[in-house]
């Protein structure tokens, strides 16, 4: 009872020696006007107070949010004090939850000299410390702890995985005036050790001794073939290969005509392989030989090394999707000071986090079913519409592919009907060519009677000269009827070809007008 008394009475002096450099919790409406935005760019993303979707502190949990997707940010606000951290700890600590599924972006806290310009501040201004999450793609995602050394940049050695769930997370870093760190998440440690051991910034301590040599009966080979292992008798290791012995030469092999007869070969089922004898480990084995280690002759403590004089904090940060949160920034030079803070903030809440998360995507999950059995019953009540627009666009397209169709008997028999007609006036034309010229083979000559034998030969003589001037008017009567049949069908065809002109023409214009519609629509 009395340790537990004492150890009360240290922290809360320890309490009340502590200094804190900076505390905001963004609760105030009026936070963000400490925060000086850069003008190195122009588009830098805006900065915004919320508490986001899902929240375990309602009143209390308002927190500084990226709220531009795709943007650089450069924000830097002044410590209420300068810090300088020579032989005291230094305690940088904040609460960072990503609403976004996170795929790219940083949510880490620059702190920065007293001599930062806050109007020229960017990625090149330098910096003492920068520490916190950072995430782009799957493979490149870690927590940062990067000293400064002599103007050059040193990240720990030890690969720190960030929390990347949409939970709200406490990053603590506790540099010590002793030279070691820690780095803390959620109240537990990640990583524990000295500057010296984790960071390249200054040579090591001790280094291989180069004048070492591996004294020549140092045994390195951990095993050994075993000396009482002998080959097995049966143990076949060749050949690899036999001749089939199912194999047989050809009744018909010529040698002397086909060479001579070489049986295929297979596998030799009995092969085994070469023989090994099996290791044993080696009895004389000391392990792989290393030089001895000896102080390195250009080590140099530098008690510099780790400590800083801190004016400022600044974030300089790209996301690619808005929604971080961070809050409940402090920069004390006592931890327990720190993690009191973390636990009235955010230990106190986490719960109560959980909770309202789960909630939220209970409700996110009921609107989406909601909306789905929305988008399900209009497409029941557009069901009858759509089937009957689909049958009155099948049937259109039936109707368009008859009236092609028809169009296109049309032309053919338009073309049929005018060859027909070509041919018959060529063939009338040609008949008259004929008559005019006597060679008409089609004409069939009246029938005559014979003339009587006894007819006298001046009867005869009369007759034939009747019957020749008859012929002659007849055949003048026949060619002047010709002449006005082939005249009309003549006419008939010129009329039927300009019509025919005419119907193409005006199918042509018809069929230009339709393309032109087409063609708007």
């Amino acid at each position: 009872m009395k340790f537990s008394l004492a150890a009360a009475s240290l922290l809360a002096l320890a309490s009340v020696n502590a200094k804190v450099y900076f505390k905001e919790t963004f609760s105030n409406p009026n936070s963000l006007d400490r925060w000086v935005r850069s003008k190195v760019r122009d588009d830098y993303g805006e900065l915004k107070l919320s508490h986001g979707r899902w929240y375990g502190d309602e009143e209390g949990g308002v927190g500084l949010q990226l709220a531009s997707d795709a943007r650089f940010y450069g924000y830097s606000a002044p410590l209420d004090e300068t810090f300088d951290t020579e032989e005291k700890d230094l305690i940088v600590q904040f609460t960072v939850k990503y609403e976004q599924i996170i795929d790219c972006g940083g949510a880490y806290i620059k702190l920065l000299p007293p001599t930062l310009d806050q109007e020229k501040f960017d990625g090149e201004s330098e910096y003492a410390i920068m520490f916190g999450p950072d995430v782009c793609g799957q493979t490149n995602r870690r927590v940062h702890a990067i000293l400064n050394y002599e103007g050059k940049n040193h990240d720990n050695k030890k690969d720190i995985q960030p929390r990347t769930d949409q939970l709200t997370h406490q990053y603590t870093f506790w540099l010590k005036a002793d030279k070691s760190f820690e780095v803390i998440i959620d109240n537990k440690s990640q990583l524990n050790g000295t500057l010296d051991e984790y960071y390249n910034a200054l040579p090591p301590r001790e280094i291989p001794d180069p004048e070492a040599k591996k004294p020549e009966d140092w045994v390195d080979e951990e095993t050994i073939v075993d000396p009482e292992d002998t080959k097995p008798e049966d143990w076949v290791d060749g050949p690899k290969t036999i001749p089939d012995p199912d194999v047989k030469k050809p009744e018909d092999w010529d040698d002397d005509m086909d060479g001579d007869w070489v049986p295929p070969m297979i596998a030799n089922p009995e092969y085994k392989g070469e023989w090994k004898p099996k290791r044993i480990p080696n009895p004389e084995y000391k392990g792989i030989w290393k030089a001895p280690l000896i102080p390195n002759p250009d080590y140099t403590e530098d008690s510099n090394f780790g400590t800083y004089n801190i004016g400022f904090l600044g974030l300089d940060l790209w996301t690619v999707k808005s929604g971080t949160i961070i809050d409940n920034i402090i920069v004390t030079d006592n931890y327990d000071e720190a993690k009191e803070f973390g636990d009235e903030k955010w230990a106190n809440y986490v719960q109560d986090e959980i909770d309202s998360f789960n909630e939220f995507e209970k409700a996110e999950k009921e609107e989406l079913n909601r909306q789905y059995d929305e988008l399900k019953e209009k497409e029941e009540e557009l069901k009858p519409k759509k089937e009957t627009e689909a049958k009155e666009s099948d049937a259109d397209e039936l109707d368009e592919e008859e009236k092609d169709d028809e169009d296109e008997e049309n032309k053919k028999d338009d073309a049929d009907s005018e060859d027909d007609l070509d041919q018959a006036i060529e063939d009338l034309i040609k008949k008259s060519e004929k008559k005019a010229s006597g060679d008409d083979d089609e004409t069939i000559p009246e029938e005559q009677e014979e003339p009587k034998v006894e007819a006298d030969a001046e009867d005869q003589k009369k007759d034939q000269e009747s019957k020749a001037e008859d012929d002659v008017i007849a055949d003048d009567g026949e060619e002047d009827d010709l002449d006005a049949i082939i005249d009309s069908i003549i006419d008939a065809a010129k009329i039927e070809r300009e019509r025919s002109s005419n119907d193409k023409e005006e199918y042509a214009k018809a069929e230009d007008e339709e393309e032109t519609v087409h063609d708007e629509l």
